[in-house]
């Protein structure tokens, strides 16, 4: 298996669509999917466990206890590199929001530009099936653009749940727990920053246009997790950027 997604389950069990995942399955041999269950209290660990019957490339991991989306991901990850050891490993939201369809450009993509970590970025264009809520993108942009502010990167969209990494980069953003519960995606960024330094981040770091995406109704964010970005953006920019170990 040349790359593992990470697929972060909580509750999925009326959004995983399995189908999909096992015609994907079957018509690329060197793709593989990890679904991480993270202490569902629904029928999710059922399911994926009837995936992994009928495919050996569907595995699962079952976290007892819920610890979010970012702790699933940074278990997935770690537990996806040391049993497999694949050239890439990624995650991407069970709700496919981003249809599995992209994962072979963002592949495509690392190969030819040698790059070390592809991001997916949503941008509405001639060419492209982007669809969201107006507000929400409105918000969105907002948000990014606070970002690239706050964290000193030209990001468009660090919030897209499509992500693909060089195995040895994603072991090493991924060793420590995350400060972040939500916007761990903007953490992933300063931690590379200060592992590797401004330079070779944005030479190695590639945003990517999505060539579809679709808002998925059922968002595991709520209200109160919106009002606690700003503090969460604070706590990210005091451990890499106010006590400057960013190498610049």
């Amino acid at each position: 298996m040349k790359t593992i997604i990470i697929i972060p389950c909580y509750n999925e069990e009326h959004r995983l669509r399995s189908g999909e995942f096992l015609d994907y399955i079957r018509t690329h041999l060197d793709t593989a999917f990890l679904f991480v269950n993270d202490g569902s209290r629904d029928n999710t660990l059922k399911i994926i466990q009837s995936l992994s019957l009928q495919n050996e490339r569907l595995m699962y991991l079952h976290l007892p206890q819920n610890g979010g989306k970012a702790e699933a991901v940074r278990q997935g990850i770690l537990y996806a590199s040391q049993q497999w050891q694949p050239e890439n490993i990624g995650f991407w939201d069970a709700d496919l929001s981003t249809p599995l369809s992209e994962i072979a450009y963002f592949i495509r993509q690392m190969k030819e530009s040698g790059r070390s970590m592809i991001i997916g970025m949503r941008i509405k264009r001639l060419g492209a099936e982007v669809q969201g809520k107006t507000s929400r993108s409105l918000l969105g942009r907002l948000f990014a653009t606070t970002v690239s502010a706050m964290i000193n990167l030209p990001t468009y969209d660090t919030q897209c749940g499509a992500k693909l990494f060089k195995t040895s980069l994603a072991a090493s953003l991924f060793r420590e727990p995350f400060i972040s519960k939500w916007l761990f995606d903007i953490e992933l960024l300063a931690r590379y920053v200060q592992l590797a330094g401004m330079s070779t981040v944005c030479a190695q770091v590639y945003e990517y246009p999505v060539h579809k995406w679709r808002h998925v109704e059922g968002s595991k964010l709520k209200l109160p997790d919106f009002l606690l970005a700003p503090w969460e953006l604070l706590k990210i920019r005091q451990k890499y950027i106010n006590k400057r170990v960013l190498r610049r």
